[in-house]
């Protein structure tokens, strides 16, 4: 086992294995249940499904409780870092994950999908490269040596500008490539999914530490915190392939198709990263962890939206979920490289 992985908690080592069991599972059941499964899919209000909704909640919530805004006092001791990750984050990323996808999706398959499902893959592409990571790369910073304090510093400034850029630049997008969505859906999907997270994690930080401690709140409160996050994701991931299992049995393919231009994506932004922040002269430990917050995603939020916008059997959903299954041996090849390169 490589030093890399041994450092990783199980969840984060095995993602990638959760996943795919989860995927087997879910196909199991919706294969058992049959159409009875359907009523899970009818618990809507607004267009937000609830049992989704609180899946979500329960993962996304340990992410946010353990960010400190506080740290965004220190944003100028590193301006260029944080610069190179606010552009590729939000200038780049979002715009080569939609050309990307409308170039795998919309032409070079037009033979293996229809263009009703090709559109749906690049709307999940979308949404999933418009939300840079944020948990998770902190692990990726941890393996590369990262500076925590900038790494800490970068996911709060980000975590704040995807509440004001999320929506238009999701919105622009799936307009440009013709893909129609309801903008009050995706309004409250992000309300839903970030807003109240956020607020509800930020609070609970706070209180906490200012009531127990900082170790009690890392060494109890977030350990015991971790397992439900991780049983949320799984949970969704069940229920997604529960709905979507007829169409991989009939199209195993499309896992492949979707995976292709995902992970061809995600080398280009750490490349593209990497290669400006060498030129801008930043140091290794600043330069690591911005190119790993663009590469990687805060898949989270993109499934949570995607079966917001597109329903729990969508094409969409499935773009997103496949997102997850390639992220920890994409992201590992990335950390690899980042220490070979070390300088």
């Amino acid at each position: 086992m490589s030093k890399e992985t041994e450092q990783m908690g199980v969840f984060e080592r095995y993602l990638s294995v959760w996943v795919a069991l989860g995927i087997i599972g879910g196909i199991v059941l919706g294969k058992v249940l049959g159409d009875s499964i359907s009523v899970l899919s009818e618990m809507n209000i607004a267009n937000v499904n609830l049992p989704v909704a609180l899946l979500v909640w329960l993962m996304i919530f340990p992410m946010m409780v353990q960010i400190d805004f506080s740290s965004i006092k220190d944003v100028g001791k590193t301006p260029k870092g944080l610069g190179l990750t606010l552009v590729i984050n939000w200038l780049i990323k979002p715009f080569t994950m939609a050309f990307f996808a409308w170039l795998f999706f919309d032409k070079l398959y037009a033979a293996y999908l229809s263009p009703e499902l090709a559109q749906e893959y690049i709307a999940g592409a979308i949404i999933l490269g418009a939300a840079p990571c944020t948990a998770m790369v902190f692990v990726w910073s941890y393996l590369t040596k990262g500076d925590p304090e900038y790494t800490l510093v970068q996911v709060a400034i980000n975590d704040l500008v995807l509440l004001v850029a999320f929506i238009p630049i999701v919105k622009f997008l799936l307009g440009v490539t013709n893909v129609s969505i309801p903008f009050d859906t995706l309004i409250s999907s992000v309300v839903i999914f970030v807003v109240i997270p956020l607020v509800a994690g930020f609070l609970a930080n706070k209180i906490l530490i200012k009531s127990f401690g900082q170790k009690w709140f890392e060494e109890v409160f977030m350990v015991k915190l971790k397992p439900i996050s991780i049983m949320a994701l799984l949970t969704t991931l069940v229920l997604l392939f529960a709905f979507q299992g007829e169409r991989i049995l009939a199209n195993p393919l499309h896992i492949v198709l979707i995976a292709i231009p995902l992970t061809l994506q995600t080398y280009f932004i750490f490349f593209v990263a990497w290669g400006v922040g060498r030129k801008m002269h930043l140091p290794h430990c600043i330069l690591s962890p911005g190119s790993m917050i663009g590469a990687s995603n805060f898949f989270e939020l993109a499934v949570a939206v995607a079966i917001a916008l597109f329903g729990l059997n969508s094409g969409a959903a499935l773009a997103t979920v496949v997102g997850v299954l390639i992220e920890v041996p994409v992201m590992l090849s990335l950390v690899k490289i980042s220490n070979k390169w070390r300088y």
